[in-house]
């Protein structure tokens, strides 16, 4: 089920209701500036397939002031992303529990926090967030494979180009100090070269596997 197509009184019977928390904000220059929502709403259309959840429209913006120095880059900053998480949660008692589907890095603090503080009110709510390389964490080549499988007319795979391979957690420091801009001069940290649709419908069934494995284990 689908929320932006379905009426109250189909609701009755509460389910899952499946949040996909991506962002807006640049992938390179050969990327949409809405992968991690498209990934985020894709896993959560795999998720609905397997399970009786309902999807709810997605959380489009987050925290991503990381990003801030490429165009295309839209952030409402920490402390919002977390409110609205957090009243979002809230206003969802109806369902039998909330799945925080976050497919961006930059949202895991504000995630973290706001269902910390809905749990400690007494919330059904679990977060889920896909893993990959540490040295292909933004833009790279997983993401571009996704894409790929997901919505290949936005890949512009005549611009991909490799930026920094370092590891994310050697980036850190200076990722927070100076943004993406200080440590990767097209935004892209990974090599997005050899990506492929075939690739990146392999990453996706392993997602979903996993998230599935979690919501179960839940319970």
């Amino acid at each position: 089920m689908n929320l932006g197509e379905t009426t109250w009184p189909e609701l009755r019977e509460p389910r899952l209701l499946a949040v996909p928390v991506g962002a807006t904000e640049q992938h390179g220059p050969h990327l949409p500036c809405t992968v991690d929502t498209d990934i985020a709403v894709a896993l959560c259309e795999r998720l609905a397939e397997h399970r009786p959840v309902v999807i709810a429209p997605a959380v489009a913006y987050g925290s991503s002031g990381e990003h801030a120095a490429f165009p295309g880059t839209l952030s409402i900053g920490r402390s919002a992303t977390e409110l609205l998480l957090t009243e979002l949660g809230r206003s969802a008692d109806a369902f039998a529990g909330i799945v925080l589907v976050s497919c961006h890095g930059g949202n895991a603090v504000p995630v973290r926090n706001a269902v910390r503080t809905l749990r400690s009110e007494g919330r059904r709510v679990l977060a889920w967030s896909p893993t990959g390389p540490a040295d292909d964490s933004h833009a790279g080549r997983t993401e571009t494979s996704v894409m790929l499988a997901l919505r290949p007319h936005t890949v512009h795979l005549d611009r991909v180009e490799p930026g920094n391979t370092e590891p994310l957690p050697a980036l850190l420091d200076r990722l927070r100090t100076g943004g993406t801009a200080a440590v990767s001069d097209n935004g892209v940290l990974g090599d997005p070269r050899g990506a492929s649709g075939a690739e990146g419908r392999r990453v996706l069934g392993t997602w979903t596997d996993d998230l599935l494995t979690t919501v179960d284990s839940w319970g």
